[in-house]
């Protein structure tokens, strides 16, 4: 796909659209010559190499990826209109195709009757699906694991609700015997259960916190930010890149579902989304706003969101995308396998290294390691190795490789790690998330990379 082409289409069909309005008069006010802009791009631009290069499988730190060409394509055609989401007269084509977006995302959990919306982030669409549990049941505590996103202990707190982190286990999913202790005090209405924790990929057995809630007569909402789309690999059969299918198919039956396109589907900064099961919940988003729903009887989205203007772009760059990438097994699927295969296979190179050592084998698309070898027997030793090999890495002018680190607790190392001696409350490991699927082809260039900047800090150290 030629991206330039592409870009100038748009711009070309937009200068098409909006001369069928007639002519009219620019403002003087807003008038800049090509002299000064030029200046000031020529600013902008340097500051904007500033960055890490997002676009590069060497890249494999935080959860951060360009978006697909089309998206980018799709959202600046819409940009250049500028609609607006919230009421159908703002956005009149981009709100149909946030529709038939939902539907899609709808149809990936199993979802039919429903009522769902994107939303500008993850972070609102879980603030959204908690102010749901706050309005069912406000007497009610909310609770999720301790591996959740920070954003449901903060959310929690904006909404003035009970919020209760619950133990995990040795693999960072949330534990069920704690879940039971938990729900048996009666003080729970909603458990949320994370497809895909942002520090390890650890997918919550969804499928066992459903029963267990369904018990006590507690609602579940599933975090899918991250993972969400991982359940077009769940299939038990499917090896290596398939998923057990258990988790996956139990999100059907639970009560909302929140996933990120701007993560896994390939959209750009923010498109996030929400889903509910029962469409009734709709009544607490009830308000008037008599200068904004005025064009038709049909529902406006800001109806049924808590936030007002939304960008239409973002819709239009998820349709676009998943007109020619469907959030399918056999279209967006083998963008999410690529990144699967790769994390098992680098997985599969640090079994065999005698610099590095797994911390727990990853079941998503996320490594995470530390280093080996040598004064290397301490918590506090490991820890410094790993900031220091983080450093290095990144640091390299001729061959960087960015990484980033999890901090964990010593309780958590020792599960898996019981041979290091537990001199300190927690230490930093070191996390590779391999999002773009070119990492299938570099996982060798970044593992051996990642050796020999560990070798480079042992030898500093002798």
């Amino acid at each position: 796909m030629d991206l330039e082409r592409w870009l100038d289409e748009a711009v070309a069909r937009h200068r098409t659209w909006t001369a069928g309005f007639g002519p009219y008069r620019a403002h003087p006010s807003l008038e800049i010559t090509d002299e000064r802009f030029a200046e000031a791009f020529a600013e902008f631009s340097d500051r904007l190499a500033d960055n890490y290069p997002f676009f590069h499988p060497r890249y494999a730190g935080q959860m951060l990826k360009p978006p697909h060409p089309a998206a980018m394509v799709g959202y600046l055609a819409a940009m250049l209109v500028n609609p607006n989401n919230h009421a159908l007269d703002g956005g009149p084509a981009t709100a149909r195709m946030e529709r038939e977006v939902v539907e899609q995302l709808a149809q990936l959990f199993g979802y039919h009757n429903y009522l769902g919306h994107l939303t500008t982030s993850g972070t609102m669409a879980n603030l959204e699906a908690l102010f749901v549990a706050r309005e069912l049941h406000p007497d009610k505590g909310i609770a999720y694991s301790d591996e959740a996103h920070y954003t449901h202990r903060r959310m929690c707190g904006l909404l003035g609700v009970e919020g209760h982190a619950v133990p995990v286990d040795e693999l960072g999913r949330m534990d069920m015997q704690a879940l039971h202790r938990l729900l048996g005090t009666g003080r729970i209405g909603t458990v949320v259960a994370t497809a895909g924790t942002t520090g390890l990929g650890a997918i919550d057995a969804v499928h066992e916190v459903l029963a267990v809630a369904r018990h006590y007569a507690v609602r579940v909402h599933v975090d899918a930010a991250y993972g969400g789309f991982f359940a077009l690999l769940a299939d038990d059969d499917a090896a290596p890149e398939g998923l057990p299918s258990a988790p996956w198919r139990a999100i059907a039956e639970c009560d909302s579902v929140v996933v990120d396109p701007h993560k896994h589907g390939l959209q750009p900064y923010g498109c996030g989304a929400v889903l509910f099961r029962d469409p009734a919940v709709g009544t607490f988003f009830l308000h008037d706003s008599p200068y904004t729903y005025f064009t038709s009887d049909e529902l406006h989205l800001g109806e049924i969101s808590l936030e007002c203007s939304r960008a239409g772009a973002a819709a239009a760059a998820a349709w676009l995308t998943f007109r020619l990438l469907p959030p399918t097994r056999e279209g967006l699927g083998q963008v999410l396998a690529a990144g699967r295969r790769a994390a098992l296979h680098w997985a599969d190179l640090i079994d065999r290294s005698d610099r590095l050592r797994l911390y727990q084998r990853p079941e998503l698309d996320i490594v995470t390691y530390f280093p080996v070898g040598g004064s290397l027997t301490t918590l506090s030793a490991v820890d410094n190795a790993a900031a220091l090999v983080l450093a290095e890495a990144m640091a390299d002018p001729s061959d960087p490789v960015f990484l980033s680190t999890l901090r964990v607790t010593s309780q958590a190392f020792g599960l898996r790690a019981p041979d290091l001696t537990p001199d300190a409350e927690g230490a930093r490991i070191l996390r590779s998330v391999l999002m773009k699927p070119e990492s299938e082809f570099y996982v060798e260039q970044l593992h051996s990379g990642v050796e020999h900047f560990v070798h480079q800090v042992l030898s500093h150290a002798l």
